[in-house]
């Protein structure tokens, strides 16, 4: 039988999870519900073990295999979903419905499940059945036409504002919100995370400023988009770069001092017309010295400036490091489980398996 349940720690520790192999939003919600304690059993086809670049992601798992076409193995599937907490699918809209998997079959068999559908779309709509990726689902929002710096393309943000800020992010806040109500209730529920949804969702802020007339439609011309000076990156001696985020007045004095620049005479800090100027001034000056320079320059201060790392140096920051914010799983530097519990606290993720559970073993007890 599996182990998961009496060997996870977290605050989700006994939450069990079904898992139907996916890629992308979908087994990144399942792992942050593994690192926060849930038991999770990834359902995927034959033969279909983590790969190199899957790997990673699937940590903390149990894997079952299953033919979801063959009858015999999605009852299999259904036995487990009776004593479930939560099912996850990421497929398009109806394919679940077609194996014999869905909302009603498993919410039949076990009224208290948490049924989490994750889709870049949206379980209906004009576009509920058409593929797309993280730049199709946010290029919709308006969130991908404000990335990018004035009269130049839009730049896609990795794929963080979709598939996983506007995706996975939500359908586990989703899933969270439905066992908390069920404890009410009784019941389960059905959940439809779409990206598009979440993308929105995390754009509240722009759309704000936007309705206020604060927020315009142009690149660049904004407080969060490059627009403003005191908000930018700038290269330095070394063809490194600093983040500069000193919005507040008292932190822009401060970047002011880091800078050694007289505040005297120089344009009001949000004036838009004087914005050209003051970037120059400021592209001149990190340009004197070298990242590691400026970066001792304004340790301690609240200037909010800051080197901007590559992946491999954030692996030897101090900060990262003293909060052991990555960790080593089997030989993979990947982050470690967040938030931080003061009395649940999660434990280490495991490797995933290299081999199969047989599905009939799976909470076996």
């Amino acid at each position: 039988m599996s182990t998961e349940s009496t060997t996870k720690q977290g605050p989700l520790a006994g939450v069990k999870v079904i898992e139907l192999a996916g890629i992308g939003p979908g087994p990144h919600a399942a792992l942050l519900l593994a690192d926060l304690g849930a038991d999770v059993v990834r359902v995927q086809r034959q033969g279909q073990l983590p790969g190199f670049l899957e790997r990673p992601q699937w940590r903390n798992r149990t894997i079952v295999e299953a033919n979801l076409k063959d009858p015999a193995d999605v009852a299999k599937v259904l036995d487990l979903v009776e004593k479930a907490d939560v099912l996850l699918e990421g497929f398009r809209p109806g394919v679940t419905e077609r194996m014999g998997l869905g909302p009603d079959e498993a919410l039949a068999r076990n009224p208290r499940l948490v049924y989490g559908r994750m889709t870049g779309w949206g379980q209906y709509g004009p576009l509920a059945e058409r593929a797309g990726h993280d730049i199709n689902y946010i290029s919709l929002t308006g969130v991908l036409n404000a990335i990018g710096r004035k009269g130049e393309r839009p730049v896609p943000p990795l794929n963080m504002v979709g598939d996983f800020g506007g995706g996975s992010m939500f359908l586990v806040f989703g899933i969270l919100a439905a066992l908390i109500e069920r404890q009410n209730s009784g019941q389960g529920q059905v959940i439809d995370a779409a990206m598009v949804d979440g993308a929105l969702a995390l754009s509240h802020f722009v759309w704000g400023m936007r309705g206020v007339g604060l927020w315009s439609d142009e690149r660049g011309e904004n407080l969060l988009d490059t627009g403003m000076a005191f908000y930018d990156t700038y290269e330095t001696a070394d063809g490194k770069y600093m983040a500069v985020g000193a919005i507040e007045p008292q932190f822009y004095a401060q970047l002011l001092a880091g800078l050694e620049i007289d505040p005297e005479g120089l344009p009001a800090q949000i004036d838009p017309a004087g914005q050209e100027h003051l970037r120059k001034l400021f592209t001149d000056k990190f340009k004197t010295k070298t990242r590691d320079e400026w970066t001792a320059i304004f340790d301690g201060t609240d200037a909010c400036t800051t080197p901007v790392l590559t992946f491999t140096e954030a692996t030897e920051n101090e900060h990262i490091v003293a909060r052991t914010g990555l960790i080593d799983i089997d030989g993979v530097v990947q982050h470690a489980p967040a938030p931080r519990f003061s009395r649940t606290p999660g434990g280490t993720p495991t490797p995933p398996p290299s081999v199969a559970t047989p599905i009939e073993t799976v909470w076996a007890d």
